[in-house]
C-alpha cells in the first residue's frame, strides 16, 4: 500500500467486482459510460510487474464486466483494453490500472485504427 496512491486508498464503495488480488471501479473521468478500472490490490506501477495470479483476474474481471455491461446496454458494441504505462505512454496515477471502455456504434466518426489514434497520424492505414 502506498498512503499517497488514490488507488491504495480506493473507498469501498467505489468498487464494482472484484476477483482474488484485483478489483474493479468505474474510472472517475470516463471517455464513455461503463468505462471501467481494473487494478491489483497491491501497489506496482507497471502491468510488467503484475504476478501470473494478477493477470489472470485482471483478464476474468475484464470479460465478466464486458459481459455485464453488453448484457445491460445492448449498444455496446466494442472495448478498447489496455494500459497507459509509464509517463511518456500518458500514465498520470502510477498505480497499475488497466482501462476497460465500452464502444458504441457512431461514437466516433472514424474508429478504424482504435489504439494507434494515441499517436496522430497512425491510426488512418
Amino acid at each position: 500500500m502506498n498512503p499517497s496512491c488514490p488507488f491504495c486508498e480506493l473507498s469501498a464503495d467505489r468498487v464494482v467486482a472484484s476477483e482474488g488480488p484485483c478489483v474493479a471501479f468505474r474510472d472517475g473521468f470516463p471517455v464513455s459510460a461503463g468505462h471501467t478500472l481494473i487494478i491489483p490490490r497491491r501497489h506496482v506501477a507497471s502491468f510488467r510487474d503484475l504476478t501470473a495470479d494478477e493477470w489472470t483476474a485482471v483478464h476474468r474481471l475484464a470479460q465478466r464486466i464486458a459481459a455485464e455491461l453488453q448484457a445491460a446496454d445492448p449498444t455496446i458494441a466494442g472495448f478498447n483494453f489496455g494500459a497507459n504505462d509509464g509517463e511518456t505512454a500518458g500514465q498520470s496515477v502510477f498505480h497499475c490500472h488497466l482501462h476497460l471502455i465500452p464502444r458504441r456504434g457512431g461514437d466516433h466518426p472514424a474508429p478504424k485504427g482504435g489504439i494507434r489514434g494515441v499517436i496522430p497520424g497512425k491510426a488512418h492505414y
